[in-house]
């Protein structure tokens, strides 16, 4: 987030400055106004970009973020200050000194004068845009605690669907990877020694089977270079990552991934179920349609329809409406468009699209549930043909070896 230097006066007509974080000159400039500073500067710091190692920092938990905010809305709820109901939980999580170090971070600047929100978005990493945006709707509108309560539960229920999604692949991924470390072991070190036997029973001319002769030759190609197969291979994995963390690299696996047969259904229910809740939430916190849009697009999880959102923020800043945009684009299923329509028209957007919500996550579990039932048995086959493949090509030559011994 950029820095931004200012110099600014007071409400005694003193002259201070420092320094403030916002997305934009602008934000930076509303800050200061709402700790009663009227600016004089304010301009953006050049920061000097450092390179980084944070070896050993860890990364606070999913379930801690939760935690912490069902405890803070709890303490809200109750009456007490948000400075004394900080210290309090920065005391009591000895268990993550990584979220103890950042609360202590956002004390300090809750004491100088800043919203807890601007406090919270020092920690973009942590506390991403919806958790900041929806803070700083609750501080304006003065309903904090409710705003917390649906931050925990909204988080809550993306965790579960992360979980879900886990935990369905956790199986596939094993058995792909005692695939791939078998057939190295097979091809590194048992078809050499078949393929020595072989030549020893029938002779240096002894003519093998197509299938065997492939099966040797890989393996003595990999056998001689071995370590080039694992460089290239470690060439490519990390290029591939590192190309799908770019924008166009990950704008492109995104569409390969909704062109796919049968996972394109999944991942557009899962940005379907995101863009419903996410949007919701923000809506029922009191922010506006077009900021809710924009945050909306940067959680939704997928390029393509992250591109989709901010179109149609386009379309909606220019006086049409969201539904119909909406039902233009062939991404987003016929049902979402016309329950933001109700919603519309009834002025309860946010609760018809959090119903929508859930019946994509209800689809969402039973369309993994049903994918990860066809994914087992398949790799199972994967792992039983390779086996067959090597076994065929041991059995034949032996086969026609004992033919020639009779």
């Amino acid at each position: 987030m950029p820095i931004f230097t200012y110099v600014a006066v007071d409400d005694k007509g003193g002259t201070v400055s420092g320094t403030v974080d916002q997305l934009d000159r602008a934000g930076a400039i509303d800050t200061l106004v709402k700790q009663d500073l009227r600016p004089v500067s304010v301009k953006e710091a050049k920061v000097k970009k450092t390179m980084k190692f944070n070896f050993g920092t860890k990364k606070v938990k999913s379930d801690q973020i939760v935690m912490f905010t069902r405890q803070l809305s709890a303490m809200v709820g109750a009456g007490v200050p948000i400075l004394r109901a900080l210290n309090a939980l920065a005391d009591h999580v000895a268990d993550s000194p990584a979220l103890r170090k950042i609360l202590l971070g956002v004390i300090v600047d809750v004491e100088a004068g800043a919203t807890l929100g601007d406090a919270l978005a020092k920690y973009p990493n942590t506390f991403n845009d919806i958790y900041v945006n929806m803070v700083r709707a609750g501080e304006a509108a003065g309903i904090l605690e409710d705003i917390l309560s649906r931050l925990a539960y909204q988080q809550e229920k993306s965790m579960s669907l992360r979980k879900k999604i886990k935990s369905s692949m956790a199986y596939p991924i094993t058995l792909l990877s005692v695939t791939v470390l078998a057939f190295f072991g097979l091809m590194l070190f048992i078809i050499p020694q078949i393929g020595k036997i072989l030549t020893d029973l029938g002779g240096a001319e002894a003519k093998l089977p197509v299938i065997t002769q492939i099966m040797l030759g890989i393996s003595a190609f990999m056998l001689q270079y071995w370590y080039v197969v694992f460089i290239v291979l470690a060439v490519i994995i990390f290029g591939f990552i590192s190309y799908i963390k770019t924008p166009a690299g990950k704008y492109q696996f995104d569409s390969v991934i909704l062109m796919t047969p049968g996972v394109n259904k999944i991942a557009k229910k899962i940005a379907v179920a995101h863009f419903a809740r996410t949007f919701s939430a923000l809506i029922e916190a009191g922010v506006s349609v077009l900021e809710a849009l924009t945050v909306t697009s940067r959680a939704v999880g997928n390029s393509v329809f992250k591109k989709a959102i901010v179109e149609a923020e386009m379309e909606v800043k220019d006086g049409k409406t969201l539904s119909s945009v909406l039902e233009a684009n062939k991404l987003f299923p016929p049902i979402v468009s016309q329950m933001i329509l109700v919603g519309e028209e009834t002025g309860q957007t946010d609760k018809v699209l959090v119903k929508v919500a859930d019946f994509y996550e209800e689809e969402v579990d039973s369309a993994i549930a049903s994918i990860s039932s066809i994914i087992e048995p398949a790799m199972i086959i994967i792992m039983g043909s390779m086996v067959g493949l090597i076994a065929v090509s041991v059995m034949l030559p032996i086969a026609s070896l004992s033919q020639n011994i009779k």
